[in-house]
């Protein structure tokens, strides 16, 4: 239990504000793999418009479980996200639910598997985001018990906040990127404008009505007009 504390406090302290999903999805997984008994692999499915696809693993042999999963529309992974429920899988004794895992688990030596939803947390318990499905796979056929599914719970619930730094993080960068696009383009109209008002002695409004035209008959963005239009200039 110390351990399991010790790696959960991690989860939540060590993971940075501006670390991108990835790089928190594979923390997050490499922390499960050390806390959990008889984790030998772990993988995070992520559920988006593109379908489910794993995110980040902590082993590549897996990554064949996985795949079958996806292509079957069936497995733990899937029905731990969508029933919103934590799923064990045996082979030994579950053969007949999921068959077109046993081959793939057994090739990659692997017994049992355990998957919890991952979920982001809302103000309402109903209206938390599902994001997808933390899988823990063993070469124990007992591997897993409710223990083990309260602690992956514990997991994911640490794991909630640094996933939502992370979009966070994510958005803010996109804004300044936009921002620094249109602190830019700004620059360039401005210097297009100028280049106009010197050739043709016109004022600045009248200037920019002409880039605006020339956009509009282009069918082409402002900046890029007058991106063309100061470059034509420093190639004269």
């Amino acid at each position: 239990m110390d351990e399991v504390a010790a790696a959960l406090e991690g989860l939540r302290t060590d993971i940075a504000e501006e670390e991108p999903l990835p790089a928190v999805l594979r923390r997050l997984a490499e922390t499960a793999v050390k806390g959990i008994a008889d984790a030998d692999a772990v993988s995070v499915t992520l559920l988006d418009e593109h379908g489910p696809h794993t995110a980040a693993t902590t082993e590549e042999f897996i990554l064949g479980i996985d795949r079958d999963q996806y292509e079957a529309d069936r497995g733990p992974a899937l029905h731990a996200a969508h029933t919103r429920h934590a799923v064990r899988f045996a082979v030994r004794d579950d053969a007949r639910q999921w068959p077109e895992l046993v081959s793939s688990a057994r090739r990659s030596g692997i017994h049992a598997c355990l998957s919890v939803p991952l979920l982001l947390d809302a103000a309402s318990e109903s209206d938390d985001e599902l994001l997808g499905a933390l899988n823990v796979y063993s070469r124990t056929a007992s591997a897993f018990d409710p223990f083990d599914e309260r602690l992956m719970q514990l997991f994911t619930s640490a794991a909630s906040a640094a996933i939502s730094n992370a979009r966070r993080w994510h958005h803010a960068r996109q804004r300044v990127r936009h921002l620094e696009t249109a602190l830019t383009s700004r620059a360039e109209i401005d210097q297009a404008k100028g280049v106009l008002m010197a050739v043709h002695g016109i004022t600045a409004d009248e200037a920019f009505a002409r880039l605006v035209e020339q956009s509009q008959r282009q069918n082409i963005k402002l900046r890029e007009v007058a991106r063309e239009l100061v470059n034509s200039v420093r190639r004269r």
